[in-house]
């Protein structure tokens, strides 16, 4: 199974966004003007659009991305201090990593290493294989293409074959499970409202993860 990061597993207080303002100044030399939607998108995708209109921006992505890691890691205790992980995660990861018929990792768009960074924030990274899972770092944009990449990882490493379920709290990652065949879990957690996550018509929608049993039935239960 895949959980999204941002607004699923943890509130990071900010400190993503704070960290494109970090990297887009240190590469383009100025600070970032404009709004951004960050919620269910790709690191890539966000800098792209960041870069839209300013000089050499193609040159400048890569660039970005490789400060955007350098401004999370500065970032850590910060979040660590002002963030915090959601109602039940810890032991909705903990219960799913206790069972042999469920393997976890990540389906996101942070870059792997910040990824790796907001949940060891919070110690949670102990519960989750992070090569199983698909990443803003992976030369995809669309996250549905990202969840091909994760079954394949899985299958892979594990020798079977896998069905991915995605839980995430955003429209966004609704879509990417449907449209890669996977079942789709959102919470009501994050960036989204009820009323347009039921318009997205998940499998299962959960107002957070607080009750491992129920949370673990809405996953793991076709």
């Amino acid at each position: 199974m895949l959980w999204d990061i941002d607004g699923t597993l943890v509130d990071s207080a900010g400190h993503g966004r704070h960290a494109f303002d970090d990297a887009y100044e240190a590469v383009v030399g100025r600070p970032l003007e404009g709004e951004y939607e960050f919620a269910g998108r790709t690191d890539h995708q966000i800098a792209r659009t960041m870069l839209e209109g300013v000089a050499g921006a193609d040159g400048h992505l890569p660039r970005i991305l490789e400060e955007l890691a350098s401004a999370l890691e500065r970032r850590k205790h910060l979040i660590r201090e002002e963030g915090r992980a959601y109602p039940g995660v810890p032991e909705a990861l903990a219960a799913i990593a206790e069972r042999r018929d469920a393997a976890q990792s990540l389906l996101t768009g942070n870059l792997e290493s910040n990824a790796v960074v907001k949940l060891a924030a919070f110690g949670l990274e102990r519960w989750v294989d992070f090569e199983l899972g698909a990443y803003g770092s992976d030369p995809h944009e669309v996250r549905s293409d990202l969840v091909a990449v994760a079954r394949e990882r899985a299958e892979g490493k594990l020798g079977v074959t896998v069905k991915p379920v995605l839980v995430g709290d955003t429209p966004l990652d609704v879509q990417a499970a449907r449209e890669a065949g996977a079942r789709a879990v959102a919470v009501m957690t994050g960036f989204a409202s009820e009323r347009d996550l039921k318009a997205s018509q998940p499998d299962a929608l959960l107002p957070d993860l607080s009750d491992t049993e129920a949370a673990l039935k809405a996953i793991l239960e076709p």
